[in-house]
């Protein structure tokens, strides 16, 4: 006895449309409905439809015979999680694993990029090498990647397993064919890529499946085709203030593209910003369009939830946050302030209320916010040096974790941890809008009261301002008074100065009369002496 499944994608679609594109599929289902025969397709086969829908009324082909059995007990076990391998960079002089990619296809392999990203520290005779991995075979890469500069991420094209896109550190992009070899098949001229490390790359989604961009920390984003690298077709500078400044741009250190919002993608940048941005612009003024701000240092991690796009994870300085973009002016829910920095995080892919982040101190922290929201569900010690990336599976069950001495460790979380808990989806939902909500409230009621203080300080401005008038009028007026009795009192001191001149003229004239009395009454006695015989 043997089992044996057989994968059935939706629809049958022709050679020449792919079902995961959805331009394409649309641009299908518009031409087969403006077909004559569509009509008379469907009309058939609704008559063959509702006669499987009564026999299926009819009779039940799920019925249960032997339901009597005891049913099975469900226990709710407790968060874990288990080492399964441990990949060592094979290189004597250590780099950090600074970025890790799955394999689009079984995931059986893994993808690692290692450098040094200290400024300028980077060890004499450090190996550019980077590896990729198979699961089962920890003891030794299966192929060693040979860059010109060290990579600092590394991504698997999600549409040809065959081709990995690296990022430098001396800012050039960087294509591989793992059919071809070890060296790398396309590369970018130096004069015209990134002046800086690229600390994300991100494949689009296209028809040729050849479009990718980058970011780095000078600022800019680039577009790019694999197929002609010389150049990039695309250049955005990250200028929030829309003058298109490189002087002034933020250094991007991380990126989040979403395949359902072909549009749209967002830029964690060094000062603690999210660019929120729009590709369809026409203008580089009009493909910025919103910026969200709430960390102290450089956004490490930027990843929209898989379920509910709208809110979005980013992990900075030592806080995680989770982001609406309904609420602009702050985050609507965040960890707690840890005592290490935090340096990577993600979604879980499987499970909307989890998420995970590592730290410096070497460990893993696993979050659900429906069963605790204060503190993680889990912590792992992985290992005793920084962590610095993580990389979850497309089913959520393994976790890779790079360490800063190149130690990748892969870890198995527990079921409960991976699989999607009954109504979770509509609690998550429900959650994210209430904090929206609440956070809405809380920036209206700011609002409010930002314009009542700025209200309060205009009003003591006039006040102070209708002082200072006051004051300035009651100035001019004691001035005027004091000129005014200045001019009074010094025409009475002239007054009684003529007075006293007319008072005093007449005392004189009796004065020089006495005088002229007295010299006449001395003459006489003189000339009465003179007469008087001796």
């Amino acid at each position: 006895m043997e089992t044996r499944g057989v994968n059935h994608v939706e629809g049958g679609w022709p050679k020449d449309v792919n079902p995961l594109e959805l331009e394409q599929t649309i641009r299908f289902r518009k031409k087969v409905e403006k077909d004559e025969n569509y009509i008379n397709a469907i009309t058939q086969l609704g008559s063959i439809m509702e006669h499987c829908i009564k026999q299926n009324n009819a009779i039940d082909i799920y019925e249960e015979y032997f339901d009597d059995e005891d049913p099975v007990e469900v226990t709710e076990e407790a968060p874990s999680a288990k080492t399964i391998n441990v990949f060592r960079d094979p290189q004597e002089i250590k780099r950090a694993a600074t970025h890790l990619s799955w394999h689009p296809d079984g995931n059986r392999k893994l993808a690692v990029a290692y450098s040094c990203l200290d400024f300028q520290r980077a060890p004499v005779g450090m190996s550019f090498d980077s590896y990729i991995w198979d699961m089962e075979n920890p003891n030794k890469p299966e192929i060693a990647l040979r860059p010109s500069s060290p990579l600092v991420t590394l991504e698997y094209n999600p549409k040809d397993s065959h081709v990995l896109l690296g990022g430098c550190y001396n800012g050039q992009i960087a294509c591989w064919d793992t059919r071809k070899g070890s060296l790398v098949a396309e590369l970018s001229t130096i004069e015209f890529s990134h002046r800086d490390p690229v600390y994300g790359t991100i494949w689009l989604q296209s028809k040729t499946g050849t479009e990718c961009f980058s970011a780095s920390t000078d600022g800019q984003v680039m577009w790019w085709d694999i197929r002609k690298l010389s150049e990039p077709t695309e250049v955005l500078i990250m200028d929030i203030s829309k003058k298109e400044m490189l002087e002034n741009a933020l250094g991007a250190i991380s990126l989040e593209f979403e395949s359902t919002l072909p549009t749209k993608f967002m830029v964690g940048t060094e000062q603690g910003v999210v660019i929120s941005c729009n590709r369809k612009g026409k203008t580089p003024a009009e493909k910025i369009v919103c910026t969200f701000s709430g960390h102290h240092g450089p956004i490490y991690a930027l990843q929209r939830n898989p379920f509910y796009p709208k809110n979005f994870l980013t992990v900075g300085d030592w806080t995680a946050r989770i982001w609406s973009e309904d609420s602009r002016e702050s985050s609507i829910m965040w960890t707690k302030y840890h005592m290490a920095y935090l340096t990577d995080g993600a979604w879980s892919p499987s499970r909307p209320a989890v998420f995970f982040t590592t730290k410096m101190d070497g460990t893993l922290d696993i979050w659900d916010f429906v069963f605790k929201q204060c503190d993680p569900a889990l912590t792992l010690k992985v290992c005793d040096e920084a962590l610095f990336c993580l990389r979850v599976q497309d089913n959520g069950c393994l976790i890779a974790c790079g360490s800063r001495l190149g130690t990748t460790t892969l870890l198995e979380v527990s079921h409960g941890l991976a699989t999607l808990q009954r109504n979770e989806k509509n609690i998550a939902s429900s959650v994210f809008e209430r904090e929206t909500r609440r956070e809405k409230i809380l920036e209206a009621r700011h609002r409010e009261m930002r314009l009542k203080e700025k209200g309060k300080a205009e009003g003591k401005e006039e006040e102070l301002r209708e002082e200072e008038t006051a004051t300035d009028l009651e100035g001019l007026v004691t001035k005027a008074e004091e000129e005014f009795f200045e001019v009074i009192f010094s025409e009475l001191k002239r007054k009684e100065k003529d007075a006293m001149k007319k008072k005093q003229k007449p005392k004189r004239n009796l004065e020089e009369e006495e005088e002229m009395l007295d010299q006449e009454m001395e003459g006489e006695e003189e000339r009465g002496e003179e007469e008087t015989p001796a």
